[in-house]
């Protein structure tokens, strides 16, 4: 019957267009409507149907908050210096799909008229994943917005840290965490975008330290997986376990903020928190 109806909606809609051709169309991961494509750039990759915010890549993420955006530390980029198996192919073929040449972004930006260091993580480029070359560039940019008295926005998605660069890369919750530390003692504000999914060692430390914790609806956000939890504890977890949701529920979080409302969000807190206006550097 489902089959039916999809196929008369189909002939409406050549019917309604006098035979033109349509449009392409996503279909919404999450409930699988079929939205134009036109619209769903649009509403920057948000379902008009359901509401599910999917993965917005880097540039696209930057180009919705800012409206400058000046970016540091482009040249420091993975290594391999555990020269695990398949790591360096693996590195070449995650930057020809996210067109990057790391797991996050990082620059001095302006959001609404104010100064702020912002970083983006880049769910493409193995989902965001933590190596050694993410922790340096985020932490370099903590020093540089302790340096010159700014706030920082992080926006955070990922799959905890790179396993191909082992301890080096659990180091780096450590040295990042310090820098947001130096960087709180200087009396600054940090706010966080937790997107999904953030996950594992970023959890554990840098995303979860901001002075404020937004999140997109739906996002999820947690540190070992599920099943990893259900298999451990031998426990049936709620269906809505780990959703933005169900740790705002929990006080884990402050905020979910439809992606719509996020600049406008930011804009009030770097307005509330004292943030530099760019004219007065000019």
């Amino acid at each position: 019957m489902k089959d039916i109806r999809e196929l008369f909606r189909r002939s409406q809609n050549t019917l309604e267009t006098g035979g033109v051709e349509m449009p392409e169309a996503v279909s919404c991961p999450y409930c699988g409507k079929s939205v134009p494509e036109e619209v769903w750039m649009r509403a920057r990759r948000v379902c008009p149907s359901c509401g599910h915010h999917d993965r917005l890549p880097v540039r696209e993420r930057i180009a919705l908050l800012c409206d400058r955006f000046d970016e540091r530390d482009a040249e420091i980029v993975s290594s391999d210096p555990l020269s695990f198996p398949g790591y360096a192919e693996k590195l070449r073929r995650a930057a020809e799909a996210s067109g990057e040449a790391e797991g996050v972004l990082c620059g001095e930006a302006v959001i609404g008229g104010f100064r702020t260091a912002l970083f983006v993580m880049d769910p493409a480029f193995m989902m965001g994943s933590m190596g050694t070359a993410v922790g340096e560039k985020i932490a370099r940019l903590f020093d540089f917005a302790s340096d010159n008295a700014l706030p920082v926005i992080g926006v955070t998605a990922s799959g905890g840290a790179r396993m191909q660069e082992g301890i080096l890369s659990l180091m780096q919750m450590a040295k990042v965490s310090c820098a947001v530390r130096r960087h709180s003692d200087a009396g600054l504000f940090y706010a966080a975008v937790l997107t999904d999914p953030t996950t594992g060692g970023v959890t554990a430390s840098f995303a979860m330290q901001a002075d404020v914790l937004l999140a997109e609806p739906r996002a999820r956000i947690g540190f070992a997986g599920r099943r990893v939890i259900e298999q451990t504890t031998r426990t049936k977890l709620p269906d809505d376990f780990q959703s933005a949701e169900f740790q705002l529920a929990h006080g884990f979080l402050d905020r979910i903020v439809p992606r719509a409302e996020l600049k406008k969000t930011l804009v009030r807190l770097l307005l509330l928190h004292n943030a530099p206006k760019m004219e007065e550097v000019l």
